[in-house]
């Protein structure tokens, strides 16, 4: 795998996460395919003339070209004749193509609020306060939505325009979803983190509806634009899509923390995208009872449940409207200002936030969570949380044997492994050797790590386009271990290692 990875896949965003207001105008069907719209996926190697020859292809035949890829995938995005269609797929550069699909909102639901409440408290019943020591200022949140009404009084000026994929304009919110959101990540009265700025990243129209290569743009924009400490709120999702995980993964990878809905089809968080990223924080949606929300999605995909279920925030009629809706969509932003919150006071990778974050909720107290599901409810420390006592010196790993083979299968795509396991083994200085194999047609890639302080580092990495890798690396002493990633596919894989 070439990073960053050009993968576009056939599959959709074809379920809705989110909640829109009731009355609002007819909308396309989700997962539908827009008529002579395509995404454009160029082979990893493709650089300079050759890439430009499949847009040039699309001019010559009548084509347009939409939106341009560099940063979370290398492509691009275009409306097609039949002629440049047939053109292009035969283009020496293209990898292949796929048809672009349009994404929508969901219902609504009316009732209290209660969501702050709940967050800063470890058990019921609710104590009718939200207590904070910080408030996520110096932390930049992109909201990649239906835009933000930037006047509204609950941002005081922190809300701004980023990008807007749907017309090029200032990502004005028109719809209300994003306003609603960004509300509960910042704003004043309703959000968990009542400092942090606040970017919109408009990818949906007034009615609700756009595309994937739209969302994929939106998240280019954030990866080419982000502040030092970013998070970035997606509620959003449908179908399993190879192109939008493939786009956060390396967003990601660029240091933005990303907050996911888990979607609200009351089924298996892991059969959509981008939900099922294991890099990013896969929410799902409970009520003020604490029990799962009947919509929301669960599996061993969620890796945090939040208050989701009759949720008041910001709305977009007015500086001071409202609105109170339920989705994995109001969930998501409760998880994406206390990772605001965290930020503001640490230098965490957006993987030490996750699995802080994971780490610090509430065990055990969401009622069926469903199968698979991580059980833990999002909980914000509060001021006066006493230090705890100091960690013990941890138990040393143990020594690196010289050679080894391990092997394996992995289910599909997004399986890994940590080898020879999630700690790690002891090794002196010298040089490491991984040579990895697997089946033709998937993808598996491979990386060495070291533990450095308390984090993992990446020190040597395969990443190419087959199953087969070979990874050295001359090293000092130190803990090791290695990470097999199926990137895309399933099937047995083979890791033969020599060490110092």
């Amino acid at each position: 795998m070439q990073h960053p990875r050009t993968f576009v896949s056939a599959a959709v965003l074809a379920g809705a996460l989110f909640a829109v207001p009731s009355g609002a105008a007819a909308q396309a069907t989700a997962g539908e395919a827009i008529d002579g719209q395509y995404i454009v996926v160029l082979k990893d190697q493709t650089t300079g003339p050759a890439a430009d020859s499949a847009k040039t292809r699309v001019r010559n035949r009548g084509g347009k070209v939409q939106h341009e890829y560099g940063r979370v995938l290398k492509g691009f995005s275009a409306k097609l004749t039949p002629k440049a269609l047939a053109e292009v797929r035969t283009d020496p550069a293209v990898d292949y193509v796929e048809p672009d699909r349009v994404i929508t909102l969901d219902t609504t639901q009316t009732g209290a609020t209660w969501g702050l409440d709940r967050i800063d408290q470890r058990n019921l019943p609710l104590s009718t306060t939200y207590t904070y020591d910080t408030t996520g200022a110096g932390v930049t949140a992109y909201i990649i939505d239906t835009g933000i009404r930037f006047s509204h009084s609950q941002f005081g000026g922190r809300a701004t325009s980023g990008y807007d994929a749907v017309d090029g304009g200032s990502a004005d919110d028109c719809n209300g979803h994003g306003t609603h959101v960004a509300g509960t990540v910042g704003g004043s009265t309703y959000g968990v983190a009542k400092g942090v700025s606040l970017v919109a990243v408009r990818v949906l129209n007034c009615s609700g509806s756009g595309s994937t290569s739209g969302v994929i743009a939106g998240i280019n924009w954030v990866t080419a634009n982000h502040a030092a400490k970013a998070v970035a709120n997606m509620s959003l999702g449908g179908g399993a899509s190879t192109a939008l995980d493939t786009a956060v993964n390396n967003s990601i990878a660029a240091g933005v923390v990303y907050g996911v809905a888990a979607g609200n089809d009351n089924a298996n968080a892991c059969n959509g995208s981008p939900s099922r990223v294991p890099n990013a924080i896969t929410v799902g949606a409970t009520t003020s009872g604490d029990a799962r929300a009947s919509f929301s999605n669960f599996g061993t995909c969620v890796d945090i449940f939040a208050p989701g279920q009759s949720i008041t925030s910001s709305w977009y009629t007015s500086d001071t409207a409202t609105n109170t809706i339920s989705g994995t969509s109001m969930a998501t932003p409760h998880v994406v200002g206390a990772a605001a919150r965290l930020l503001q006071s640490s230098a965490m990778t957006p993987q030490q936030v996750r699995d802080a974050m994971v780490a610090n909720a509430t065990a055990n107290v969401v009622s069926n969570p469903g199968t698979g599901s991580a059980n833990r409810l999002l909980f914000t420390p509060v001021v006066g949380t006493p230090t705890p006592d100091p960690t013990p010196d941890p138990t040393p790993p143990p020594g690196c044997p010289t050679s080894q083979t391990l092997s394996g299968t992995f289910a599909g795509t997004g399986s890994q492994v940590f080898l020879p396991s999630d700690t790690g083994c002891a090794s002196g200085a010298g040089t490491h050797k991984g040579v990895l194999t697997g089946p033709q047609g998937v993808d598996f890639d491979v990386y060495l790590q070291k533990l450095v302080g308390s984090t993992w580092t990446n020190v040597a990495q395969g990443i190419g386009t087959t199953a087969n890798e070979t990874v050295t690396y001359n090293g000092t002493a130190g803990t090791y271990r290695w990470r097999v990633l199926s990137y895309r596919g399933s099937g047995n894989y083979s890791l033969t290692i020599t060490r110092p």
